[in-house]
């Protein structure tokens, strides 16, 4: 049984907004990306597995338990991200976070000493009077300081500048290392790429793929770009039986297509020519949304 199974979930709001008939599973100890445009579905799913919002149609399970009718329960094991963080009323970060604590059962704060520290976070500065990063950093910390067997993160990154970007992606893979699942919705492909074991693209509120990361980066079809020492060259190449997905005449230069069981034939061609350089262009999470939408 998968730890997240989403079964055939829907929420129609009108005018094909919502989500439509979305169907997912994560393993235990996967790293699960969620990808897809503002207004895609991304945060209606999230909230529904949270038990923010009641599906009009299908279910989500995690851990075996109903993310409706078990919504409580589900609070308490899952340390969540929420899209848009609105803090309830608390003078400091440190107050919000140690009331956070007592709800959750909590008596050891180190863990969460160690993510504020990471992050350089002042928990003690008034809650309303954060910056957005201070306030999303603050949020991290709620999520991770039980040490939950659960992440579900919508957006976490949103208001971190990139340094700050950089220590949560050390912060997650080492939650990754611990054998945490991990369902997080994010429109910085990087990160994605960098963290996750699968993706799911979401467009329109349907679920258009979902893949291996590690298949979209060992992609069999390569893209390289050659530049020619002489223009005589890049002329005479273009007349070679290879498919060319751009030419730059006053560089020299072509991009072209090649499979990887055409690598041998191809590098034996180039032997014919006087090449300045050449380097393959990586496929990435981004070029295959792009390709996708």
């Amino acid at each position: 049984m998968p730890l997240i199974e989403i079964k055939n979930i829907t929420k129609n709001y009108g005018k094909g907004r919502g989500n439509f008939d979305v169907s997912l599973s994560v393993e235990k100890g996967e790293v699960f990306g969620f990808v897809g445009t503002n207004g895609a579905g991304k945060t209606t799913l999230i909230r529904q597995m949270m038990g923010f919002l009641r599906p009009g149609n299908g279910s989500v399970k995690i851990d075996g338990l109903d993310s409706w009718a078990d919504s409580a329960e589900i609070k308490k094991r899952v340390g969540y991200i929420p899209g848009e963080i609105a803090f309830p009323d608390a003078p400091t970060g440190t107050a919000f976070l140690k009331r956070q604590a007592e709800l959750l059962g909590l008596t050891d704060m180190s863990y969460a000493d160690f993510i504020i520290q990471k992050l350089q976070l002042d928990p003690t500065a008034n809650l309303k009077r954060m910056s957005k990063g201070m306030k999303q950093k603050t949020a991290i910390v709620a999520a991770f300081m039980a040490d939950s067997e659960i992440l579900i993160m919508d957006e976490p990154t949103t208001g971190l500048d990139p340094l700050m970007r950089a220590e949560f992606i050390d912060i997650l893979n080492e939650e990754k290392k611990k054998g945490k699942t991990i369902f997080m919705s994010s429109h910085m492909f990087e990160e994605v790429e960098d963290t996750c074991d699968q993706v799911a693209l979401i467009k329109d509120g349907k679920i258009i793929a979902v893949k291996s990361t590690r298949e979209i980066k060992h992609n069999q079809d390569k893209v390289y770009k050659i530049e020619f020492t002489s223009h005589k060259d890049y002329r005479r190449f273009l007349t070679e039986a290879f498919e060319f997905s751009e030419q730059r005449e006053t560089q020299n230069q072509v991009l072209v297509n090649v499979h990887d069981k055409d690598i041998n034939q191809f590098m034996a061609v180039l032997k014919g020519y006087r090449v300045k350089f050449i380097t393959e262009i990586k496929y990435s999470l981004e070029k295959y949304f792009k390709s996708l939408y």
